[in-house]
């Protein structure tokens, strides 16, 4: 089973060089999520402070009421024995066979005997799709085959948290298809808690139950799959389209000035694509902390981009609002979110409820009819706040629901 990790307040900075600062955010136990980002954004660097590789300038991490950048060396060491890390490119040893990369960990960390190794090698490598691979060397394989070994090799101390760097970095769109399986499978069985560091946008749109995105020294925003997916925060908007309108830049950001030129071009942000179905377990069902689809966007009363969940039933509440649009303001130190309130739709009037099924027996009637629904006042909406489970905004702070 896998354990709640809690980040509060955590800031990098590498001498005069801000990662990022004031990051916020809880990764629930037991659940996939995501970090997007453009690159440079320091996803890679958050990843080594969950496990305490490196020290933050302040703030904090918590796993099971440890503060990891505040333990002792012996308490790290213990803490370290919870984490499961794949790294980008597997990390394996070139010159040990995959068994004996495999059977590292608990060689170095673990007073098992030789038999008993053997047994939980082969029951990992076996559940990565690896068996008949073991005697063969690193390069002798495929890079499908070495990040499914690594991932093996990260299961074998039975972790409570599984980290992914870039799982998908080198792999085909097959490959990767095969491994966001294996993942999701994965978590039905072990149900850790797991974080996939990931530039893949299909990766980040199919696989997890939250996600979040770092961009301009902050996390931008984390929450719910769905909540991210029909946000029109125009930097999210950017990142799922993989457009160049937008604020994100070549490097990392634009300046006032390229914006507004693009406002002038008339170059808009495309809208958000539909929300595909999350991706299943092989054997159909779902996982203990999968959300039928559509479920936030129901509860928050929100309606989803056109063409979501197509082919899973889904089935909007009626009269749902359109996502709430949010206005960007470009500042020196970072781009603002401003929440608005969402658009208003105007119900149906009263005599257009009431209008004749029949067809009017002349064209007279007919035109009457049409008059009659055309001319009636429509009835005002009652406007519901929607909230969230877990927002936060860049640039001038962060944004949480009541």
């Amino acid at each position: 089973m896998g354990v709640e990790v809690k980040v509060e307040g955590l800031t990098k900075s590498f001498g005069r060089q801000v990662i990022w600062e004031d990051v916020t955010l809880t990764l629930p136990k037991g659940e996939i999520s995501v970090l997007l980002g453009p690159s440079g954004t320091g996803k890679s660097v958050f990843l080594k402070h969950l496990i305490g590789l490196l020290r933050p300038d302040r703030g904090h991490v918590y796993i099971e009421g440890h503060d990891v950048p505040n333990v002792s060396e012996r308490h790290l060491y213990e803490v370290r024995k919870m984490f499961g890390v794949l790294f980008q490119d597997g990390a394996l040893f070139g010159s040990m066979s995959i068994y004996d990369n495999v059977a590292f960990p608990l060689r170095e960390h673990t007073k098992k005997g030789e038999t008993e190794i053997r047994g939980i090698v082969m029951e990992k490598l076996e559940l990565t799709g690896l068996l008949g691979a073991e005697e063969k060397l690193p390069g002798e394989i495929s890079g499908g085959m070495r990040k499914r070994a690594g991932l093996a090799r990260a299961l074998v101390l039975n972790p409570e948290i599984l980290l992914f760097d870039e799982p998908d970095s080198g792999l085909d769109p097959v490959r990767t298809a095969y491994l966001n399986q294996l993942i999701v499978d994965l978590n039905q069985q072990i149900q850790a808690t797991m974080l996939i560091v990931t530039h893949d946008v299909n990766t980040a749109r199919t696989v997890p139950d939250n996600i979040g995105l770092l961009y301009r020294r902050h996390l931008a925003m984390f929450g719910p799959r769905e909540m991210l997916l029909s946000s029109q925060e125009p930097v999210v908007r950017q990142f799922l389209n993989a457009r160049r309108q937008g604020p994100i830049g070549m490097a990392e950001e634009k300046d006032a000035a390229e914006l507004e030129a693009e406002k002038e071009e008339g170059e808009e942000i495309p809208p958000l694509p539909p929300i595909p179905p999350q991706i299943l377990p092989t054997d159909g069902r779902m996982r203990p902390t999968q959300r039928p689809p559509g479920e936030w966007l129901r509860e928050h009363d929100i309606t989803p981009p056109a063409g979501s969940f197509d082919g899973v039933g889904y089935a909007p509440r009626s009269g749902g609002r359109p996502a709430q649009r949010e206005r960007v303001s470009a500042e020196g130190d970072g781009v603002r979110a401003l929440r608005t309130t969402p658009a208003r739709r105007p119900a149906p009037s009263a005599t257009a409820e009431a209008a004749p099924r029949k067809r009017a027996a002349t064209t007279g009637k007919k035109a009457t009819a049409s008059q009659a629904a055309t001319d009636a006042p429509a009835k005002k909406t009652v406007r519901r706040a929607a909230g969230t489970r877990s927002t936060s905004t860049g640039g001038t702070g962060r944004r949480r629901s009541s």
